[in-house]
């Protein structure tokens, strides 16, 4: 049988669980999670390799995580809306995950409608079965079921990682011919520093209160990888000085129970020790600013990285 690849992009709401999704399916975590509204900011790809089955074929799915759909009300929103769209654009299907636990509202709706303007091969993944009467599942297909033509409602429950199986076994009997895009043991295209970076936001929203997490970003200023040691140095940017005053708490505590939290996980996921600093810094209203929020794309980050620095020799003045 041919081998059979593509791209399958993962939409929905806030928490409705795309992430413990991404991860559950690629098998280790490349995606930070929390019970808070847009923890995930920017598109992420994982790479699932399938084997051949009796009737199937082996290929490769090319998962793109998404932020979860919101009203985009700041810089930061609209650029989370925009790789929302750049995801709903380039791929071959979509998976709208909704909580079947909850209720249906408008912004269920506005997902629903965002699909259908894509056009293209969509499949409804009702997640969180586990917290759901078995009575209920049935109204609840047959619900959306009249609200768009999918080609596919699978329950599944990605904490519990039910359904899975049946959700890649589907997805792949509806994928198109086609290469490798990446190699069999590579599991994402995120670069380790951009993992660091998320790693440690991660620690701020689940270490600190309601409004603060949506006021910080993280930028990693120099990443080292020594054989035996990982020296990363990153900036924590919030917008006020009462917000950094709590990010660094009373006699420099809650920063260093961060960098602490972060710094364990990042030693289980590099293999290697790790010296970290943080640095707390304010940059007001960075979320309303178009060049900041550009800048904190991981992309953008590794372009500049790759730019050769000038030299003395470039810069120094002709004489005469």
């Amino acid at each position: 049988m041919a081998f059979r690849s593509g791209f399958v992009s993962i939409v929905g709401r806030p928490n409705a669980g795309k992430s413990t999704l991404l991860n559950a399916l690629v098998g280790e975590k490349i995606a930070i999670v929390t019970e808070k509204p847009q923890t995930t900011r920017t598109r992420i790809q994982g790479m699932v390799n399938v084997k051949a089955q009796k009737g199937r074929s082996a290929g490769q799915i090319v998962f793109i995580d998404t932020p979860g759909v919101h009203k985009p009300d700041s810089r930061l929103n609209r650029k989370m809306m925009q790789e929302i769209h750049a995801a709903l654009e380039s791929r071959d299907i979509v998976l709208l995950l909704v909580d079947a636990s909850d209720r249906f509202g408008p912004a269920d709706q506005f997902v629903i409608d965002l699909v259908q303007k894509s056009g293209g091969t969509a499949f409804l993944l009702l997640n969180k079965i586990d917290k759901l009467q078995k009575d209920k599942l049935l109204p609840v297909i047959e619900h959306y079921s009249k609200l768009h033509d999918f080609k596919e409602i699978i329950p599944i429950s990605a904490i519990k990682q039910d359904g899975l199986d049946t959700l890649v076994d589907k997805i792949m009997r509806t994928l198109p011919e086609g290469p490798r895009y990446f190699p069999q043991d590579q599991i994402t295209d995120l670069p380790e520093r951009f993992i660091a970076a998320e790693i440690i936001r991660e620690k701020i929203l689940l270490k600190t209160g309601k409004e603060l997490p949506y006021a910080t970003a993280v930028v990693v200023e120099r990443f080292e990888a020594l054989p035996k040691l990982t020296r990363i140095a990153a900036a924590i940017f919030c917008e006020r000085d009462g917000q950094k005053a709590i990010l660094i708490g009373k006699g420099g505590q809650k920063l260093k129970e961060l960098g602490t939290s972060a710094r364990l996980e990042l030693e289980a996921l590099l293999g290697t020790k790790v010296f970290l600093e943080l640095f707390v810094k304010v940059k007001k209203d960075w979320r309303e600013s178009a060049a900041f929020v550009d800048e904190l794309d991981w992309r953008r980050q590794l372009e500049a990285l790759a730019k050769p620095e000038p030299t003395e020799e470039l810069i120094r003045p002709k004489k005469g």
